[in-house]
């Protein structure tokens, strides 16, 4: 639609600055809480420092065990970084896959389901994954971080194959991420400032402050940390239909979140001192292993024989008119686009038998177009222009 498009992009670049911050203020403060050591000349309560350079200067950061005795005059808050990337990504979900359902949120050949139950759902999947882990966070398995962790990867998991079997797999992904996005801000929103904010209020009234929300705050902080690059890898596999698209989709989601989890850690141990770089390479192992799980698991060419007869390409030019030229034209009928998506048309012939290799990946390999099988290209229609981009070839 005319001008959507200007607001997504100003969204998603919000987005992306806000995220930016928040990743690196998470990263920055768990690496600090790590090689913090005894003060040299320990005021009362300062439970370590640490001595930091850069940009030409010397930096010197103490932590309190608890609180100071008093209020320094100005205190900064770290939290509108979580909160915008959280309302900007909500925006960009909204923009994106609900005003979008039809394209993005929903493939007819998964579900055949109205655009309202899809986005029910999505909504539904986002609250209940908060509202579960926020019941774990309650129960003696959130004492047990590397258990509590297993559980909460194969909850998201579970959630992912089930979103799959409703809605576009692309869709799926990103309410998975929406759904450990939420829960990350609100760890922020309901739990880390509330506690900051007792904390200097029982500073300001003369009281002891209460160590243990200094603690709780420390834990969902820390379980924000090792969400973070499961949560990045999210935001940027909508480029990468190998790994939505798959058959096992789910399944891939899961396997990655675990390496960028194990990875964190790596981080985590390095920063405490304990550098173990093996760490490294089982993560890297872990990707090509999964990587070369789900080639594997492709779909098989389609036989010799099959293809041994020439295609006529007028036949192929027919089903792209049909099917894929309702957006990617230089003038689309479907009212979702003003332009062809991504610059791409197929208006003449020669515009077609140059992207033979591309349409060949989306309509056949990762089955990702036409969006949301919109157009109902048929099964017989992808093995046409399957055979027929193999022997452009």
């Amino acid at each position: 639609m005319p001008g959507v498009e200007w607001v997504e992009l100003a969204v998603r670049w919000i987005h992306v600055i806000a995220g930016i911050a928040w990743i690196g203020t998470s990263f920055y403060f768990i690496r600090l809480n790590a090689v913090l050591a005894p003060a040299a000349d320990p005021a009362e309560g300062v439970e370590g420092e640490a001595w930091e350079v850069h940009g030409g200067g010397f930096y010197r950061v103490a932590k309190y065990r608890v609180a100071p005795g008093r209020m320094p005059r100005e205190l900064h808050w770290f939290k509108w970084e979580a909160y915008a990337t959280w309302l900007s990504g909500a925006s960009l979900l909204v923009l994106v896959y609900y005003m979008g359902a039809d394209a993005f949120l929903l493939d007819r050949s998964v579900a055949n389901i109205h655009p309202g139950t899809g986005i029910a759902i999505g909504v539904a999947a986002i609250v209940g994954g908060w509202l579960l882990y926020e019941a774990l966070c309650r129960t003696p398995l959130v004492e047990r971080p590397g258990l509590f962790a297993i559980v909460g990867l194969v909850v998201a998991t579970g959630a992912a194959w089930a979103l799959s079997g409703w809605l576009s797999g692309r869709a799926a992904y990103i309410h998975v991420g929406a759904a450990v996005g939420t829960i990350m801000a609100a760890n922020v929103f309901l739990v880390i400032i509330p506690a900051h904010r007792k904390l200097v209020a029982a500073i300001e009234a003369g009281e002891e402050p209460e160590a243990w929300r200094g603690v709780a705050a420390a834990r969902r902080s820390l379980h924000n940390n090792y969400l973070t690059l499961p949560v990045v890898f999210v935001m940027i596999s909508n480029h990468y239909p190998m790994t939505y698209a798959h058959p096992r989709g789910w399944l891939i989601l899961g396997a990655l979140a675990l390496v960028g989890g194990w990875v964190r850690h790596y981080y985590n141990l390095r920063h405490a001192g304990r550098n173990r770089p093996w760490m490294l390479a089982v993560g890297a192992a872990g990707l090509a292993a999964i990587a070369l799980l789900a080639t594997a698991g492709s779909p098989a060419p389609t036989p010799a024989g099959a293809s041994a007869a020439p295609v006529d390409f007028r036949k192929v030019r027919d089903v792209i008119a049909v099917r894929c030229a309702v957006c990617h034209s230089a003038h689309p009928t479907h009212d979702l686009f003003d332009a062809p998506p991504g610059g791409i048309a197929f208006d003449t012939a020669e515009e077609i038998l140059a992207r033979a290799d591309q349409i060949h990946a989306v309509t056949v390999e990762t089955r990702i177009m036409p969006l949301g099988n919109l157009t109902e290209m048929t099964e017989e229609e992808r093995s046409l222009v399957g055979r027929w981009s193999r022997q452009s070839n």
